[in-house]
Protein backbone atom coordinates (compact mmCIF):
# COMPACT_ATOMS: atom_id res chain seq x y z
CA UNK A 1 0.00 0.00 0.00
CA UNK A 2 1.45 3.43 -0.91
CA UNK A 3 2.49 5.49 2.14
CA UNK A 4 -0.01 8.27 1.41
CA UNK A 5 -2.86 5.73 1.23
CA UNK A 6 -1.77 4.14 4.50
CA UNK A 7 -1.56 7.55 6.19
CA UNK A 8 -5.06 8.46 4.97
CA UNK A 9 -6.37 5.17 6.33
CA UNK A 10 -4.52 5.68 9.62
CA UNK A 11 -5.90 9.19 9.99
CA UNK A 12 -9.41 7.87 9.42
CA UNK A 13 -8.81 5.28 12.16
CA UNK A 14 -7.55 8.03 14.46
CA UNK A 15 -10.65 10.10 13.63
CA UNK A 16 -12.83 7.16 14.70
CA UNK A 17 -10.73 6.61 17.83
CA UNK A 18 -10.96 10.25 18.89
CA UNK A 19 -14.49 10.90 17.69
CA UNK A 20 -13.23 14.00 15.88
CA UNK A 21 -10.76 14.83 13.11
CA UNK A 22 -7.13 14.60 14.28
CA UNK A 23 -5.14 17.83 14.25
CA UNK A 24 -1.49 18.39 13.43
CA UNK A 25 -0.59 14.71 12.98
CA UNK A 26 2.85 14.18 11.47
CA UNK A 27 2.92 10.40 11.63
CA UNK A 28 2.00 7.32 13.60
CA UNK A 29 4.49 6.98 16.44
CA UNK A 30 3.27 3.63 17.82
CA UNK A 31 0.84 0.94 16.73
CA UNK A 32 -0.96 -1.39 19.08
CA UNK A 33 -0.48 -5.12 18.48
CA UNK A 34 -3.63 -5.21 16.31
CA UNK A 35 -1.83 -2.85 13.90
CA UNK A 36 -3.99 0.22 14.47
CA UNK A 37 -2.51 3.57 15.43
CA UNK A 38 -2.23 3.97 19.21
CA UNK A 39 0.05 7.03 19.49
CA UNK A 40 0.45 9.85 16.98
CA UNK A 41 3.23 12.39 16.72
CA UNK A 42 1.85 15.90 16.36
CA UNK A 43 3.23 19.25 15.34
CA UNK A 44 3.98 21.71 18.15
CA UNK A 45 1.69 24.21 16.46
CA UNK A 46 -1.78 23.15 15.33
CA UNK A 47 -3.05 24.23 11.89
CA UNK A 48 -4.89 27.20 13.46
CA UNK A 49 -1.64 28.44 15.05
CA UNK A 50 -2.37 27.21 18.58
CA UNK A 51 0.76 25.97 20.39
CA UNK A 52 0.36 22.28 21.24
CA UNK A 53 2.98 20.90 23.65
CA UNK A 54 1.86 17.27 23.38
CA UNK A 55 4.26 15.80 20.84
CA UNK A 56 3.12 12.21 21.41
CA UNK A 57 -0.64 11.82 21.77
CA UNK A 58 -2.36 8.55 22.72
CA UNK A 59 -5.37 7.91 20.47
CA UNK A 60 -6.37 4.29 21.08
CA UNK A 61 -9.44 4.23 23.35
CA UNK A 62 -8.34 0.98 24.99
CA UNK A 63 -4.94 2.50 25.79
CA UNK A 64 -6.32 5.79 27.08
CA UNK A 65 -8.87 3.96 29.25
CA UNK A 66 -6.17 1.76 30.74
CA UNK A 67 -3.97 4.78 31.48
CA UNK A 68 -6.94 6.61 33.02
CA UNK A 69 -7.42 3.66 35.37
CA UNK A 70 -3.80 3.99 36.52
CA UNK A 71 -4.31 7.71 37.07
CA UNK A 72 -7.46 7.09 39.11
CA UNK A 73 -5.56 4.55 41.25
CA UNK A 74 -3.09 7.26 42.29
CA UNK A 75 -0.08 6.38 40.18
CA UNK A 76 0.65 10.03 39.26
CA UNK A 77 0.66 11.17 42.90
CA UNK A 78 2.89 8.26 43.91
CA UNK A 79 5.37 9.00 41.12
CA UNK A 80 5.42 12.73 41.91
CA UNK A 81 6.08 11.93 45.58
CA UNK A 82 9.02 9.71 44.63
CA UNK A 83 10.47 12.57 42.58
CA UNK A 84 10.01 15.00 45.51
CA UNK A 85 11.57 12.56 47.99
CA UNK A 86 14.84 12.44 46.04
CA UNK A 87 15.00 15.47 43.71
CA UNK A 88 18.60 14.80 42.70
CA UNK A 89 18.46 11.01 42.75
CA UNK A 90 18.69 8.57 39.84
CA UNK A 91 14.95 8.61 39.06
CA UNK A 92 14.81 12.41 38.98
CA UNK A 93 17.91 12.55 36.76
CA UNK A 94 16.49 9.96 34.37
CA UNK A 95 13.16 11.79 34.28
CA UNK A 96 14.96 15.05 33.53
CA UNK A 97 16.70 13.27 30.65
CA UNK A 98 13.26 12.18 29.39
CA UNK A 99 12.20 15.84 29.48
CA UNK A 100 15.26 16.77 27.41
CA UNK A 101 14.54 13.95 24.96
CA UNK A 102 10.98 15.21 24.55
CA UNK A 103 12.18 18.75 23.89
CA UNK A 104 14.78 17.55 21.38
CA UNK A 105 12.26 15.44 19.46
CA UNK A 106 9.73 18.27 19.39
CA UNK A 107 12.40 20.74 18.23
CA UNK A 108 12.83 18.57 15.12
CA UNK A 109 9.38 19.88 14.11
CA UNK A 110 9.96 23.46 15.32
CA UNK A 111 9.13 24.92 18.71
CA UNK A 112 6.97 28.01 19.15
CA UNK A 113 8.45 30.55 21.58
CA UNK A 114 5.60 29.91 24.06
CA UNK A 115 6.73 26.28 24.37
CA UNK A 116 10.49 26.86 24.67
CA UNK A 117 11.79 24.72 27.54
CA UNK A 118 8.32 23.32 28.29
CA UNK A 119 7.78 19.63 27.60
CA UNK A 120 4.56 17.93 28.66
CA UNK A 121 3.06 15.68 31.28
CA UNK A 122 4.66 17.61 34.17
CA UNK A 123 8.23 16.80 33.17
CA UNK A 124 10.79 17.27 34.59
CA UNK A 125 9.65 17.76 38.21
CA UNK A 126 6.23 16.12 38.58
CA UNK A 127 3.74 13.83 36.90
CA UNK A 128 0.77 15.81 35.63
CA UNK A 129 -0.45 13.56 32.79
CA UNK A 130 0.31 9.86 32.68
CA UNK A 131 -1.12 9.65 29.13
CA UNK A 132 1.74 11.81 27.84
CA UNK A 133 4.38 9.76 29.63
CA UNK A 134 2.96 6.48 28.32
CA UNK A 135 2.71 7.88 24.79
CA UNK A 136 6.33 9.09 25.02
CA UNK A 137 7.50 5.67 26.19
CA UNK A 138 5.57 3.76 23.55
CA UNK A 139 6.73 6.09 20.78
CA UNK A 140 10.41 6.05 21.73
CA UNK A 141 10.74 2.58 23.23
CA UNK A 142 11.91 1.48 26.67
CA UNK A 143 14.71 3.28 28.46
CA UNK A 144 13.87 6.86 27.49
CA UNK A 145 11.16 7.83 30.00
CA UNK A 146 11.46 5.86 33.25
CA UNK A 147 8.07 6.82 34.65
CA UNK A 148 6.39 6.23 31.30
CA UNK A 149 8.06 2.81 31.20
CA UNK A 150 6.72 2.01 34.68
CA UNK A 151 3.22 2.96 33.63
CA UNK A 152 3.46 0.91 30.42
CA UNK A 153 4.52 -2.11 32.48
CA UNK A 154 1.58 -1.56 34.85
CA UNK A 155 -0.91 -1.43 31.95
CA UNK A 156 -0.70 -5.12 31.19
CA UNK A 157 -2.33 -6.30 27.95
CA UNK A 158 -4.59 -3.29 27.36
CA UNK A 159 -5.15 -4.34 23.72
CA UNK A 160 -6.16 -7.94 24.37
CA UNK A 161 -9.94 -7.66 23.98
CA UNK A 162 -9.78 -7.00 20.22
CA UNK A 163 -8.81 -4.35 17.73
CA UNK A 164 -9.67 -0.95 19.21
CA UNK A 165 -10.84 0.54 15.89
CA UNK A 166 -12.90 -2.55 15.13
CA UNK A 167 -14.64 -2.26 18.52
CA UNK A 168 -15.56 1.33 17.69
CA UNK A 169 -16.87 0.60 14.20
CA UNK A 170 -18.25 -2.89 14.84
CA UNK A 171 -16.01 -4.18 12.04
CA UNK A 172 -14.63 -7.27 13.80
CA UNK A 173 -13.72 -10.51 12.07
CA UNK A 174 -13.92 -14.02 13.55
CA UNK A 175 -10.51 -13.67 15.24
CA UNK A 176 -11.49 -10.48 17.07
CA UNK A 177 -9.22 -8.25 14.97
CA UNK A 178 -10.38 -5.61 12.57
CA UNK A 179 -11.01 -6.73 9.03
Amino acid sequence: MPPETRLRRDLETVRVQLGRPPRGVVDIAYRCPCGCPAVVRTRPTLPDGTPFPTLFYATCPALTAAVSRLESEGMMAEMTQRLRNDPSGPLARAYHSAHEDYLRRRAELGTPARLAGVSAGGMPTRVKCLHVLVAHSLATGPGVNPLGDEAVAALGSWWSDSCCAARLTGDVDDEGAGS
